[in-house]
């Protein structure tokens, strides 16, 4: 059924229509109220849902990465803010670009490529809501060419090229994350691989499954 228009007809108690300035005053402070009885009744983590904040803690990142990072910096993290992830904090992310190879730094991924991570993203804040907690570090994200060819061991069509990927680690053994990993992806939440290392498991949303 839609919406029937508000109908202004309250009067005042000589029978005359409230002013409007008062109709507002009146609203804006039943508004507040409302709001201060919900915040009493509420837990404090109803107002702190998620972690990611658009307002970016630079503080410990190489002073010289944010430079070179301009205005892409706060506006990726605007982004990341905007995923609304409830165990994956924007810093976390951001950080695991922050790093050199040699002389060689990391960047942030192109606008072109910042969609592509956001399922992965979603898929490694499922498993760590799974897992009872917060991840512990995301260890790589998106790597450039340049850099992603002096990782030990990268492919040449590593999917961390393309913002597809992660590297993450939890709370818990990466046996234990890759099995809540191949539990949410049979659910057929996502299609991507799952990687499992010694110190670490990788996950991405490359569209189709494979494990190693």
């Amino acid at each position: 059924m839609p919406d029937q228009p508000l109908r202004h007809s309250a009067a005042s108690p000589s029978g005359s229509a409230l002013p409007s300035v008062d109709r507002r005053k009146f609203l804006g402070t039943t508004l507040l109220a409302g709001t201060a009885l919900l915040a009493a009744s509420e837990p404090a983590s109803a107002f702190a849902l998620f972690r990611g904040s658009s307002k970016l803690d630079t503080s410990n990142l190489p002073r010289d990465w944010v430079r070179r990072q301009g205005g892409e910096l706060h506006a990726y993290a605007k982004y990341l803010s905007s995923l609304r992830l409830r165990h994956i904090g924007t810093e976390d992310v951001i950080a695991a670009h922050a790093k050199t190879k040699g002389n060689l730094w990391n960047n942030l991924p192109p606008r072109s490529l910042w969609k592509n991570m956001g399922r992965t993203l979603w898929v490694a804040d499922e498993v760590a809501h799974r897992l009872g907690g917060s991840i512990k570090e995301v260890t790589s994200a998106y790597r450039s060419p340049s850099y992603n060819a002096r990782c030990l061991g990268a492919k040449p069509n590593s999917f961390h090229k393309s913002n597809f990927a992660l590297d993450l680690k939890f709370h818990a053994s990466p046996s234990t994350v890759v099995r809540i990993a191949r539990s949410v992806r049979s659910e057929g939440r996502y299609q991507g691989g799952i990687g499992r290392y010694s110190g670490f498991t990788h996950i991405d949303t490359r569209g189709y499954n494979v494990d190693w």
